[in-house]
């Protein structure tokens, strides 16, 4: 399907003023397709996160080889640019979609570097290219411009100069759609000076002299669409008419923002416009009346984000003037004017128009400059922020209305203003009131607006403040599990890019936190995992006392990525630097003498990166991780969870074989037995304690390096306590694995190791059949269990507890519950 590059603020008025046919699919910049269309009054906009259908193949493979651009690029290494590989041939629509996918993930950094790669007319080709917001110069564009290109995005590219309108100007005869936008650099600012005007002296041959010389700023003679905004400085009366005689084919023009436009009479000129925005021009009221006569007009927006500047004298004869002398208008946006009338009912009708039952309804107009269009109501209407608050009136001659009035409203509004940042943010902020205090009925609707505005405008903080608190609502609402995987992916990789993009605003990184949190952590993010463990190691590491809450939370959520992920991703977040993190804040909390949530889930966290991932087991001992403990220990003895956290952390060092001497020391071997005899919360410390000296026994007494404790005096001490244990204990703690539990099975020469694993499984089968039952089988256990109850080396109690649990797992298999067994019998 070949789609319209254009900016999705206008495209959404060609819909409704029904530009060339009544549906039009438009190429946002994100790389996304929009679908607007037109029915029965309303606008339905569609966007392919939505559909709960996979990700098409060709984005996943264009986004990876973005990321990864050497598959089929090579860096010249003397230039530092890109090159196409040799013998690699792209199509047109490849080319393009590759520029979409490069700016998805950062537009700023589109640059010449990458670009390069185009400067190969024969194995590239392009025609549609959106370069919003990139950072390329004017050679990158110029390399571009060679492709005879006939639709070109520009706004806001800060790098491109002067240079770039020559270079438009000398290969733009195939330009049917130029977007300049904000890009002011490249527009020259005076035609001419008072001193040149006088002169005579053809040897001038300065730049401004030659632009008014050669009777052009744009040679772009197949030019439909023009969008040039906020041009503030030029002031002579010929500019916009220089700079708009030579584009006669003009259909589309957006002067938004551009002061001084002076006599617009150049513009009757155009006999095809049928679009025209004058957004914010200033002195809008000289304007107006010039508008008269432009009759093939269907769009016409002279809407104001300043109030002050939209007050016209008699505004209801202007209108009525200006919409009875435009026969074919259907889209008008008075916002921020008062053309809407002050507010007074007037009522007319004609009584030859009158129904036959008497019905006066259809005669009532509550904007008098409207009344002609009472039995021909327009397709949109803007009427936001209009003095008077006209859109709060019941008698509107429109189908599509923008303001503040109602949901639809609303919406209306924030799909009309997407451009429009100082008008789009308010139009964010009345969403967030309904999400917060009411209910938005249009939930979906109301998602993909939010999600494109905040795409659209990442440095805008405002928008993307507003845009995450709604957000918030909507992952937390009763209808999130209705988002498709692709919805939920789209919310968080916008989150993330906003967060990225406003790191040191408190608000901001509350608000996507906060709304982080109310997705399936670590389901929902597992596609984004590395981005997002960097991102809260920078909240937790770069945030002051005073962001103690963003801390709190960003910590939260690494404990919450770590808990429930394998090997490779637990090693992922410690090559990130997870353990040093966490280690330096529990520094600070010693240091300060504080126990606080902060401390305890730092000890948390390591403990779930350290599960069964030795290198993170490792790089905890080398940061002084023993010292911390038994300072912890000291600082801060009666912190029940505090101590299973440290514990359940040392438990997976000890699991670790190379790692165990480090632990043999006669202090921390103390400390381990000292802990078996500890009621802190309920069973589990004084469990891990076992556990960790369970793991230290299991390398024989020849590993047992120190005289004191003995370790026969240890054995005898953690036999006692595993017996005081209730095995109908409910457990704080998850075990995805029972490899190294089932490990100690096997260990015959010191079946005090086994009894404490055998316990172990016999308690977690009891208490949490459904999930460990099945596990038991799955890896082994039943075997290595039944291997154990023929031999002669383990003593009772032991055989005992294998028999319970290979009985647990038995009955579960058959019947799935466990409730009627009395699992504490020997039979």
């Amino acid at each position: 399907m070949s789609t319209v590059g254009v900016q999705w603020g206008q495209a959404f008025y060609w819909t409704l003023t029904g530009y060339n046919k009544k549906n039009a699919v438009i190429r946002e910049n994100t790389g996304v397709e929009v679908e607007l269309k037109m029915t029965m009054g309303t606008v339905n906009i569609y966007c392919p996160w939505e559909d709960s259908s996979p990700e098409p193949l060709l984005d996943i493979c264009g986004k990876y080889v973005i990321a990864h651009p050497e598959t089929f690029c090579v860096l010249h290494q003397e230039t530092g640019l890109w090159c196409l590989r040799p013998g690699v041939a792209l199509p047109r629509e490849l080319c393009e979609k590759l520029i979409s996918f490069w700016q998805d993930g950062d537009p700023e950094g589109l640059d010449d570097k990458f670009i390069n790669i185009f400067g190969d007319l024969i194995n590239t080709r392009l025609k549609r290219v959106t370069l919003r917001n990139s950072g390329i110069s004017d050679d990158g564009l110029n390399l571009l411009l060679s492709h005879q290109l006939v639709e070109l995005d520009i706004s806001n590219c800060s790098k491109l100069s002067e240079r770039t309108l020559e270079n438009i100007n000398r290969i733009g005869d195939s330009l049917t759609t130029l977007i300049i936008g904000k890009t002011k650099d490249i527009m020259p600012n005076l035609l001419f000076t008072t001193s040149q005007t006088e002169s005579s002296d053809s040897s001038d041959s300065s730049p401004v002299s030659e632009i008014k010389q050669r009777g052009y700023i744009l040679r772009t003679p197949n030019l439909r669409k023009l969008v040039v905004r906020e041009l503030y400085q030029p002031k002579e009366p010929d500019y916009f008419a220089l700079l708009l005689k030579s584009l006669t084919k003009l259909t589309h023009l957006d002067l938004s923002g551009c002061f001084f436009l002076h006599d617009v009479r150049y513009i009757l000129l155009m006999k095809y416009l049928v679009s025209l925005n004058l957004h914010s021009v200033q002195r809008i009221q000289d304007t107006v009346p010039a508008l008269y006569e432009m009759k093939t007009l269907k769009f016409l927006d002279v809407s104001q984000a300043n109030q002050k500047y939209g007050v016209f004298e008699s505004p209801d004869t202007v209108l009525a003037n200006l919409v009875s002398n435009l026969p074919n208008l259907t889209s008008l946006d008075i916002s921020g004017t008062n053309l809407s009338g002050d507010g007074t009912f007037d009522e007319y009708r004609d009584s030859d128009e009158k129904s036959k039952d008497g019905d006066m309804e259809t005669d009532l107009c509550d904007i008098p400059g409207l009344r002609s269009r009472i039995n021909n109501p327009l397709e949109f209407l803007g009427l936001y922020n209009t003095l008077h608050d006209a859109c709060h009136r019941n008698h509107i001659p429109a189908k599509v209305i923008t303001g503040d009035a109602n949901e639809e409203q609303i919406l209306a509004a924030t799909a009309a203003y997407l451009d429009r940042p100082e008008v789009l943010v308010k139009a964010l902020n009345e969403l967030f009131h309904i999400f917060r205090f009411e209910t938005c009925h249009n939930q979906q609707r109301a998602l993909n607006l939010i999600l494109l505005a905040m795409l659209r405008h990442r440095r805008e903080k405002h928008i993307q403040i507003s845009g995450s608190a709604s957000l918030f609502y909507i992952a937390k609402s009763e209808d999130k599990n209705s988002l498709s995987v692709r919805a939920r992916q789209k919310m968080i990789v916008v989150l993330l890019d906003a967060m990225e993009t406003h790191l040191d605003d408190s608000t901001m990184m509350r608000n996507g936190c906060l709304t982080l949190c109310q997705f399936r952590i670590p389901q929902d993010v597992l596609f984004e995992y590395r981005r997002l463990v960097q991102l809260l190691l920078r909240l937790i590491r770069c945030r002051g006392d005073g962001d103690d809450f963003v801390r709190h939370i960003a910590i939260y959520l690494l404990n919450s990525l770590a808990c429930q992920v394998d090997g490779e991703q637990k090693e992922l977040v410690g090559d990130l630097g997870a353990i040093e993190t966490m280690l330096k804040l529990i520094s600070d909390r010693l240091q300060r003498h504080m126990h606080d949530d902060m401390l305890e889930i730092a000890w948390s966290a390591m403990w779930n990166v350290t599960d069964e991932t030795p290198i993170n087991c490792l790089r905890f001992l080398d940061g002084q991780g023993m010292t911390y403990f038994q300072k912890c220990l000291k600082e801060f003895p009666d912190k029940p969870e505090l101590l299973r956290n440290m514990m359940g952390l040392l438990g997976n060092v000890a699991e670790v074989k190379d790692l165990r001497s480090r632990l043999m020391t006669p202090e921390l071997l103390t400390t381990f037995a000292e802990l078996l005899d500890s009621n802190s919360d309920g069973i589990e410390v004084s469990y891990n304690a076992a556990g960790v000296l369970s793991h230290i026994a299991s390398g024989g007494a020849e590993a047992w390096t120190i005289d004191r404790p003995t370790r026969n005096e240890v054995l005898e001490r953690m036999v006692a306590a595993i017996e005081r244990w209730d095995l109908a204990s409910k457990r704080n703690i998850n075990y995805r694995s029972f490899e190294p539990i089932l490990r100690l099975l096997d260990v015959y020469h010191t079946p005090q190791c086994q009894h404490w694993a055998a316990w172990a499984l016999a308690n977690l089968t009891r208490v949490y059949p459904d999930k460990y039952c099945s596990l038991v089988e799955e890896e082994g256990g039943i075997r290595m269990l039944q291997a154990l109850l023929e031999s002669p080396l383990p003593y009772h109690r032991i055989k005992t507890l294998a028999r319970i649990v290979i009985t647990q797992c038995q009955h579960y298999k058959e019947h799935g519950s466990l409730e009627h067994m009395d699992l504490d019998s020997d039979s």
